[in-house]
Order: structure tokens, then sequence, then C-alpha cells
């Protein structure tokens, strides 16, 4: 087996692994499943429950896919401005840092009074969660651009918005690609904790009814659900990325991304 190929499976290896931990542990320490069921247990429900599961999971992901888009657009515009302007790069900066502290679940009743129960808190929640990150990212991306190299394009004739366009941007695109791939995530996490405060879909709310039901099998499905989702959508950012940025790691393959 070529390292290649090893590289490709293992992390199938490390999956397969610990599910088959975990289903043993489960079976030699006699756990219930109300306290922690097996994996395989999981997957039955996850096969017998699947029109329930898809359901709520599309409801999760057009929330999450509509507030994540949202942040890249206006993260990409604010990261630009901030990036490219020293003044707005040292005023902004402590803003975008103080918005980030702040606990996003705490942001969702809020959000209740303001939109009430539906799509629009969990959209809000997406967007505050991941905009953070593509902001940063972007504005890092170009405001690390080197002086030396701003002041040869100058001296070539190049204006502020060519070096932006044909340098500046092309050389943030990796730190922005490395930010899709986290805010993603995190939009996945802020769809789910809105979900479960004020929507009557969605797998954070299928979670909670579920839990309330003690059908802990059900919440471990819905919690596997989301995670692939966050795999897939992982993945595929990589992907592109690997496709769009090679040239910028050299030496290190994008994980997932091939």
């Amino acid at each position: 087996m070529s390292a290649r190929t090893l590289e490709r499976l293992m992390p199938w290896l490390l999956i397969l692994g610990c599910f088959g931990i975990w289903e043993a542990s489960c079976v030699v320490f006699n756990i219930q499943e109300f306290v922690l069921p097996r994996p395989s247990t999981v997957l039955s429900i996850m096969v017998r429950r699947a029109d329930v599961l898809a359901e709520h999971a599309l409801h999760t992901f057009y929330t999450t896919i509509v507030g994540f888009a949202l942040a890249v657009v206006g993260g990409v515009v604010l990261g630009a401005l901030v990036g490219s302007s020293r003044l707005l790069y040292k005023g902004l900066y402590p803003l975008l840092i103080g918005f980030n502290s702040v606990p996003k679940v705490a942001v969702v009743p809020v959000l209740v009074i303001w939109f009430g129960i539906g799509d629009v808190p969990a959209i809000i929640t997406a967007f505050l969660v991941s905009f953070f990150p593509v902001t940063v990212n972007v504005a890092t991306g170009l405001a690390t651009l080197e002086p030396e190299l701003e002041d040869v394009l100058r001296a070539l004739g190049a204006s502020r918005v060519d070096i932006l366009r044909k340098v500046g941007i092309p050389r943030s695109l990796p730190y922005l690609f490395a930010s899709l791939k986290v805010a993603i995530t995190l939009a996945f996490i802020g769809s789910v904790i809105s979900e479960t405060v004020a929507s009557n879909n969605g797998i954070g709310y299928l979670i909670l009814a579920a839990s309330a039901r003690f059908d802990v099998p059900l919440v471990f499905a819905a919690l596997t659900v989301i995670a692939v989702m966050g795999i897939v959508m992982y993945g595929l950012f990589a992907l592109v990325e690997g496709r769009t940025t090679g040239w910028a790691t050299r030496k290190m393959d994008f994980a997932m991304g091939g």
C-alpha cells in the first residue's frame, strides 16, 4: 500500500476504529441505550427515521447556507475595506473583536423578540457566527501584503485599485478559503443553536424534542447527520481550495482536498 493510499484511507480507518471502540464499550460495560446508544443502534435509527431526519436536515442546511452566504459577502467586502486601509484596520478591529466576543446563544432570545420564531433567527445566528472569521482572514491577507511590493507596483504605475484587484485579492485567497472551511462549520453550529430556542423545524429542534422524550438514539442520529453535513461542506471548500490556491501550498495536500 502506497503512502498516498494510506493517507486517503487513514480518516476512514480512524472513524471505523472509534466506532468499533464505542460499540465494544457499550457491549462490555452494558451501557443502557438511553445513556449512550451503540453506533449500530444509531445507524438503525438513521435508516428507520430517514424521512424525519432528511426533512429537518434540509431545513437546517437551508438556514445555514443562507446565513453563511450573507456572511461571506459581507465578510469579504468589509475585510477588503479593513485590510486595504490602515485607518479602518485600526479603527474597526477592536469593534470586530468585541462583536465576536459576544456569546451568540445570548443573542438568540433578542432575535426572537425582534423577528419571532422561524427561519430568520437561525439565518442571522449563522451569519453572526461565521461573519468574523471571513472578515478577519480577508483583512489579514490584504494587510500582510509586503510594503516593498506595493512600492514597486506604484512605481510601475499601478493604482491602488489595480494593486488590490491584481495582487491583493489573489494574495488573500488562501486566507479566504481557510476562513470558509472554519466558517461553514461554525454556521451549522449557529443554526442548530438557534433552532433549539426559536424554531419548530431543523436539527436543533429535533434534538430538543428527542431529548425531551429521552429518545437518545434519535439525538445521536441527528448529531451524526449534522456532523456529516459539516464534513461534506468542509471537504467541498477544501477541494475548491486545492484547485484554486495550490500555488500557496506546494508541499502540502489540503485536508480532504486531494
